[in-house]
């Protein structure tokens, strides 16, 4: 029996996980869970890496306290930002999040100034979204940011947080993958694109495989947390790739749903898929494990629907005067169970929103952005919150079924399955109206995809199984995953 402490950091939440590997089975147990708030200063949105910090040696404490004897330590969080680091090792503030609109306009400006679209495509094969790091850091210098002038490391958010704890800098390289900075034919970063950011290769550290040793707790973080020097793996830091490590699949015919805040739908391929199809369907190739590539397309997935959820709290809060029936009402009103069955009870594809279109990427009332696009778009705009959330179940399904046939075209094989992860894999309904309008047997399962491959990462480090499809058999011996069919 060996432990191993996942460290899972989202876009709006985080936790720390114990995984026991025993006998060939994976059991998980959370140990803390933290909000992720963003912080709105001086015009710009920000993560609290300090607070993250904090959270994850609250984490490790309480596993000391319990006497847990971990094997090993892995961190994974979202994609893009990074964190600047000066020359005696101090954070230069803290980082600017995705989500920020100084990259606004950013991506034409850089394509004119810089490189062309082409070549930048050619060159990466990711897809355009103005959030990704080559567009972060451009806007960063063209702003004049201080803190990017006196940087001498720039780490990705997992680098960065095993920086922190062990005093190691790498690049870690599923994560390094979704920046637009690195060039998946040559494995690392891309000399000709940090030239035109005039930013030195070195500053990145070097570049780290999923599955490597980074090092060991730093003596400072073992006093604060009661733990030894146990060492911290480079898992594969980027969290879909740990998710999509984690996909339970027993041949490669299938594609994959990563269903959370933002649904990743793609398939695993041997190799990058760079065209000119994959490039005008704005198609990705991010870095996967055991060299496979991950080939895949951004939807906003349950971003919509969480926003709106909590608008509907604030109104409630705001109804009730007295808190106890707030949270009553809130309990009962708001639960994913009520909206779900009430959703379902309306007519399907009355109105129809594009996930993916820019007004709902940050607005300040997502309810207020919908009636904005349905007014725009002549559609009939949801009254009521059974309404607003059967239009955004079946506006994310439409997108998935646009999403899925092109995957079919550019497929080397047949798809005959969508393993759904991820929180989402949850939404019974959603998961049936997948299957039906995808034509496709689904499975749903694991929830909790990030976390396992994150683990098993560790695990496949220290020798405790083999390779990914290794891994997915364990991970599949220890789950009950749900079949949803096609309706004829």
């Amino acid at each position: 029996m060996k432990h191993y402490l996942a460290i899972d950091l989202g876009a709006t939440s985080g936790r720390t996980i114990i995984g026991t590997l025993d006998k060939g089975r994976i059991d998980l147990e959370e140990l803390t869970r933290f909000d992720n708030p963003l912080i709105a200063l001086g015009g710009h949105l920000y993560w609290d890496l300090y607070a993250l910090y904090n959270e994850i040696i609250r984490g490790l404490q309480l596993t000391a306290q319990r006497g847990i004897d971990i094997q090993s330590i892995g961190i994974d969080t979202w994609g893009c930002d990074f964190a600047l680091f000066g020359d005696d090792g101090a954070l230069l503030g803290n980082p600017i999040a995705y989500r920020d609109p100084h990259t606004n306009g950013m991506m034409e400006h850089f394509f004119n100034d810089r490189m062309p679209k082409n070549e930048v495509y050619r060159r990466t094969g990711i897809q355009f979204m103005n959030f990704n790091s080559l567009f972060q850091l451009y806007a960063m210098e063209q702003h004049g940011n201080s803190a990017l002038k006196a940087a001498r490391k720039i780490l990705f958010i997992p680098d960065a947080l095993g920086y922190m704890l062990t005093g190691k800098a790498v690049c870690e390289y599923t994560v390094a993958s979704t920046s637009q900075l690195l060039n998946p034919a040559t494995g690392d970063l891309d000399e000709e694109l940090l030239r035109a950011l005039g930013i030195a290769r070195d500053v990145f550290g070097p570049m780290a495989m999923p599955g490597t040793v980074l090092g060991t707790l730093t003596p400072e973080v073992q006093k604060l947390t009661g733990l030894g020097a146990v060492p911290v793996i480079t898992v594969a830091g980027h969290d879909t790739a740990s998710a999509v490590a984690a996909v339970p699949a027993k041949d490669e015919h299938f594609a994959y749903l990563s269903s959370g805040t933002w649904s990743l739908m793609g398939i695993e391929t041997p190799k990058a898929i760079i065209n000119e199809d994959s490039q005008k369907r704005n198609f990705t190739n991010e870095g996967g494990i055991d060299g496979t590539t991950r080939f895949l397309k951004n939807i906003c997935g349950m971003w919509m629907y969480e926003c709106c959820r909590r608008e509907w709290k604030k109104q409630i809060l705001a109804e009730e005067h007295d808190e106890t029936k707030a949270i009553q009402r809130i309990k009962e009103e708001l639960s994913h169970k009520r909206l779900q069955d009430d959703a379902m009870k309306e007519a399907p594809n009355r109105t129809l929103v594009n996930p993916d279109d820019p007004m709902f990427a940050a607005p300040d009332s997502m309810l207020l952005a919908i009636r904005d696009y349905c007014e725009t778009h002549h559609q009939p705009i949801p009254a009521t919150r059974a309404q607003v959330c059967r239009c955004l179940f079946d506006s994310l399904v439409n997108r998935y079924k646009t999403v899925f046939g092109w995957l079919q075209d550019f497929a080397p094989f047949t798809i005959d399955t969508l393993h759904i992860i991820g929180g989402g894999s949850l939404n019974a309904y959603l998961n049936q109206m997948t299957a039906d309008a995808l034509g496709v047997r689904v499975l749903a399962g694991p929830q909790e995809g990030t976390a396992l491959g994150n683990i098993m990462l560790q695990a496949k480090a220290g020798g405790g199984v083999g390779d990914i499809w290794d891994m997915r058999r364990v991970i599949a011996q220890s789950i009950t995953l749900k079949e949803y069919q096609p309706n004829k």
